[in-house]
């Protein structure tokens, strides 16, 4: 927004004044709003095509409906960013997803106006529809609305929800926003089904033909609408067949051109006046307004910092650990015909595109479905095939579940990788990896790598599909390698020790031997020695190693994941002198550094401990 505007707007009582906008000063806010989210996501980074493509929806939203009093959730939350400004956060909306600022998702504690927490996908129509369920029992007449994309609406829970909800007499709006993508091109029949909606708004024209019609026609035309209306599958079914959405109990309204005030407005006014669930389909362009992410929406779907007039990224693409799990696992089934490939709506986030153009019929993309993803992965495995699923750690969570009962219990043999696993940095609460290691350890059949650079990642890939029995987790962090000071002349899958003679032994595993490595120089240039303990097979801890590491006089251990159910957790059941240093709550936003910092797992952090106490 230009600064003049911005001070305007600031002086407005939000979201109430909006109400108060004229259709002509609606179009400029939209386009000052649009001018915001470019300007402040080419400098943070964040969710651009989302964003862009639900501005005017959000401010029909808060016209038609008065948040707080009226909940209104987002599903996932990466495309609220404007409803984050039209409720009061616009003077801090450039702190967005920076330490101690606006959160990039929707966030409770932050304004009243975020109605439930958010960050995955699937889950808004059965927040929502608790909600609306609660305020029925309170008494209370105002709406409930929930937000969803196609994409999520490709997962299971949004299933679960959608069936509860329709039956449930709730006062519940469920408002579909279709954009035909979620981050990869959306899949499934859901998919396809919403698809055909574009073209089938001849139903609704067809509809307010035949009711102006009836109206126009004295004494018999009332009673002969009325008639039609009470048996609604008399006229609908001749013109169009009932909706899913119908069939589970909610009334449907659209599709509405989810660019046009004024249509989405009556659109919502009449789902408002209907008192029961509902569902209004609402078709959106992603990235509108923008022209390189109306281009290419899923390149700016999540984005890194860009240059604002070409749109490119301020760091050009590089290799990443996503990059060559990827292309490995393609060079794999170059020679192997029973590997398969398994995304979760995350072709391009998990590096599996080069996968997917080079063994297409072994590619399979199965929408925001990760629980279906593992099962499915294990009907494979039952025959022969050898499944990889890729998987950011953050979502893997999502499939505990059918790792239990549909791969371990079975001892199926698939290979996970588990993709950003630890700190993820501005993403925030919702989206750090440092649960894995936890859940998965506690599991039966399953191995856990955790490389620490590429030559690893590839040796333990292949291990893990050639070698290994079972479940096989192969976690690896978000972005690419560092130069490390340690080294070795061979690439291990079990373990590396570092023997320098010193009575101080420091056990580390994956992103923080890098950190490690960095404090062991520090160390050194200032006379101390530490021996270093690199853990690669997490599964690989026995009683051998045990014995050696009870015969260090002081042994830490530094962990970038959740404490409890950790490794360093079982260690210290055995280990009574060892000294941890781990993750012990909810991890909030902040760059990876910043975090790893203020977590004591820099090398800056470890330094400073091993210094003060060897």
């Amino acid at each position: 927004m230009t600064q003049e505007y911005e001070e305007e707007f600031n002086k407005l009582n939000l979201p109430d004044d909006l109400k108060k906008f004229s259709y002509d000063e609606c179009r400029i806010l939209c386009k000052e709003i649009r001018d915001t989210l470019i300007k402040t996501v080419s400098q943070n980074g964040g969710h651009l095509s989302s964003n862009l493509g639900t501005v005017e929806l959000s401010l029909a939203l808060h016209r038609v409906f008065s948040s707080p009093k009226d909940k209104i959730v987002w599903d996932v939350g990466h495309q609220s960013y404007t409803h984050k400004i039209l409720t009061g956060r616009l003077k801090n909306f450039k702190t967005l997803r920076k330490e101690n600022g606006l959160s990039g998702f929707c966030k409770p504690s932050e304004s009243d106006h975020d109605a439930f927490v958010s960050g995955h996908s699937s889950n808004s129509v059965s927040a929502a529809l608790g909600i609306a369920t609660a305020m029925k029992l309170n008494g209370d007449n105002h709406h409930t609305i929930a937000v969803i994309g196609d994409g999520a609406a490709t997962g299971g829970l949004s299933f679960e929800g959608f069936n509860n909800a329709g039956k449930s007499n709730t006062n519940l709006i469920v408002v579909l926003n279709y954009n035909e993508m979620s981050i990869s091109k959306n899949v499934g029949a859901i998919a396809k089904y919403l698809s055909n909606f574009r073209t089938k708004e001849s139903y609704k024209r067809t509809k307010t033909i035949v009711e102006r019609a009836l109206d126009s026609i004295p004494v018999i035309g009332q009673p002969i609408k009325k008639t039609l209306k009470f048996s609604k599958d008399t006229i609908k079914n001749s013109i169009f067949r009932t909706t899913l959405f119908e069939d589970l109990g909610f009334e449907f309204v659209g599709p509405v051109d989810g660019h046009n005030l004024k249509e989405l407005e009556n659109a919502l006014k009449k789902a408002k006046d209907i008192k029961r669930p509902v569902v209004v389909q609402v078709n959106t362009l992603k990235g509108k307004g923008y022209a390189p992410a109306e281009d290419n929406p899923g390149e700016y779907h999540g984005i890194g910092s860009f240059e604002l007039k070409t749109g490119n990224p301020d760091v050009s693409k590089c290799d990443s650990f996503s990059t060559v799990f990827g292309c490995e696992l393609s060079r794999l089934a170059d020679g192997d015909n029973n590997i398969c490939a398994i995304t979760a709506a995350m072709k391009y986030g998990t590096g599996l595109d080069k996968f997917a153009k080079s063994h297409k019929d072994r590619f399979f993309d199965v929408g925001i479905a990760e629980g279906h993803a593992l099962t499915f992965a294990g009907g494979l495995a039952s025959m022969g095939k050898i499944p990889v699923f890729a998987v950011y750690s953050t979502f893997l969570q999502r499939g505990y579940d059918q790792i239990i009962h549909d791969l371990a219990i079975s001892n199926a043999h698939i290979v996970i990788g588990v993709d950003r696993a630890g700190v993820v940095g501005e993403d925030g609460v919702t989206h750090q990896g440092i649960f894995d290691v936890s859940f998965l350890s506690t599991i039966p059949n399953v191995t856990i790598y955790s490389p620490s650079n590429y030559e690893e990642l590839k040796a333990c890939l292949s291990k893990g599909i050639y070698k290994d029995k079972g479940i096989v987790a192969v976690r690896y962090p978000r972005g690419n390698e560092k130069d490390c000071i340690l080294k070795k002349d061979y690439i291990s899958t079990d373990y590396e020790l570092y023997e320098n003679g010193s009575n101080a032994l420091v056990i580390t595993y994956g992103r923080l031997f890098n950190e490690v490595s960095y404090a062991f120089d520090k160390l050194k240039n200032v006379g101390k020695n530490i021996d270093v303990l690199k853990l690669i097979n997490l599964s690989s801890v026995d009683k051998e190693m045990i014995k050696e590491i009870k015969s260090y006089k002081k042994v830490y251990f530094f962990e970038e994941g959740y404490y409890n159910g950790s490794v360093s957790q079982r260690l210290k059941n055995e280990i009574n002198n060892l000294d941890c240093t781990a993750i012990y709550d909810f991890v909030p936003q902040a760059s990876v550094e910043a975090t790893l910092e203020k977590l004591g797992l820099s090398g800056n952090e470890i330094y400073k401990k091993l210094s003060s106490e060897i």
